[in-house]
């Protein structure tokens, strides 16, 4: 493939055409060279795919491995205060998300049984009023409110702190602490003290639901006497994390990217239908966990490129998912596209188990906040909205809105 843009030195990460969009330098490598070469700010020789057919192809290739031990993690941009890695990092007991089968397959399926749609359907009403008794709280408040502290946030920790057997009481200091986590220029030493908190609570909660079950799914999985409480632990630490950032990220953007299009949000209230199908074009619109992690176990020839063994490959999904060869006019929100097709949960054995909670939440949110708040719209211009573009999961920090009159 002949290369028309510069080799990347580094990802390049500026939100330079918006806050909904790839950055512009990403947009171009995809258009000219889906799967680019790119030199890590440590020198390394690795690669940066943002094609949709050549993500799809890859997360789908066990050959490009998820694991963390097997060479030094190469970072894709600069993160002042963490030092240069010179060596693997050591696995993780039940981070199965950086593990490859067989392994990663026998910690998944304990919890393939919790997480079917047979069982996230029966859960959709109880979710329905834990989002409806949220909005009464947002309704009670005087405008201008924060609508991630007040209502983006609260209902997926309710929900995933339930589901798991978490005291809501303790939400404050794991949302600190994961917070912290995922800060991209935080110090190693915040980020391993958070690391630390988080873990040890984890391990105390998961140590005494091994001894007194309940009707959770931490207790479903510490009846399995083959998971030790390490590997319960680090499930627990990864179900915690995405439980409750993904899901709070993606209703304080989605809401600020409807309150962008208000033609499209009048569509939705005239058509309650159309939600099902506008939250599954906000997933793909926004993609608001973008970049993920290979490693090329051999060589491996991708979108006519060959990866040497060795490489450490950067997937942009976000890219992907504003391809043009697979989705028309990708860079414009469309509630009426077909959007099933989208990359925002992966693809492959590491396909998100939560998918189909996320996607009840997301139908209850938007739809309870779009019916009660009929006049809702940003409290500050949009230009003044502020961006996590110092996080790994992609959002917003605070989204002030206000509204004249509620509906009930």
């Amino acid at each position: 493939m002949t290369q028309t843009v510069p080799v990347p030195h580094g990802l390049p990460m500026d939100r330079d055409a918006g806050p909904f969009d790839p950055p512009r330098q990403i947009t171009l490598l995809r258009d000219a060279r889906p799967v680019s070469p790119m030199v890590f700010p440590d020198g390394h020789e690795g690669w940066l795919v943002t094609g949709y057919d050549a993500v799809r192809r890859l997360m789908a290739d066990t050959r490009f491995s998820s694991r963390l031990d097997i060479d030094v993690i190469h970072m894709p941009f600069e993160t002042p205060g963490m030092p240069v890695a010179t060596e693997p990092s050591p696995q993780i007991p039940g981070m199965f998300i950086a593990m490859d089968p067989p392994d990663q397959t026998r910690l998944r399926k304990r919890l393939t049984g919790a997480f079917t749609v047979k069982r996230m359907k029966q859960l959709e009403e109880h979710i329905i009023d834990i989002t409806a008794r949220q909005l009464d709280e947002l309704a009670r408040l005087t405008p201008p409110v924060d609508l991630v502290k007040e209502f983006a946030l609260p209902v997926p920790s309710l929900v995933i702190c339930e589901l798991l057997g978490v005291p809501y009481a303790d939400r404050e200091n794991f949302q600190v602490n994961s917070a912290k986590f995922l800060v991209k220029d935080q110090s190693l030493d915040e980020k391993i003290a958070a690391y630390v908190a988080l873990t040890t609570y984890l391990s105390e909660l998961v140590t005494r639901k091994r001894a007194v079950p309940d009707d959770d799914i931490l207790s479903d999985l510490a009846r399995h006497d083959d998971l030790t409480i390490e590997e319960l632990t680090g499930a627990a630490f990864l179900l915690l994390l995405a439980g409750h950032e993904t899901t709070a990220n993606m209703l304080a953007l989605g809401t600020f990217a409807l309150l962008e299009n208000p033609e499209q949000v009048a569509e939705v209230r005239a058509d309650p239908e159309l939600l099902p199908n506008a939250v599954e074009e906000l997933l793909r619109y926004l993609s608001i966990a973008d970049i993920f992690y290979r490693y090329a176990t051999e060589d491996i020839e991708l979108g006519g490129e060959t990866i040497g063994k060795g490489s450490t490959v950067v997937v942009s999904l976000l890219a992907a998912n504003h391809d043009p060869r697979h989705f028309d006019n990708p860079d414009t929100l469309d509630i009426h596209r077909k959007a099933r097709g989208h990359l925002s949960f992966g693809h492959g054995v590491h396909q998100c188990l939560g998918q189909q909670l996320a996607r009840i939440e997301m139908r209850a949110g938007f739809e309870g906040l779009l019916r009660r708040f009929p006049t809702l719209e940003l409290a500050v211009p949009a230009g003044e909205v502020k961006l996590k573009t110092d996080m790994n999961i992609y959002g917003v920090h605070e989204l002030p809105v206000t509204w004249t009159e509620t509906a009930r």
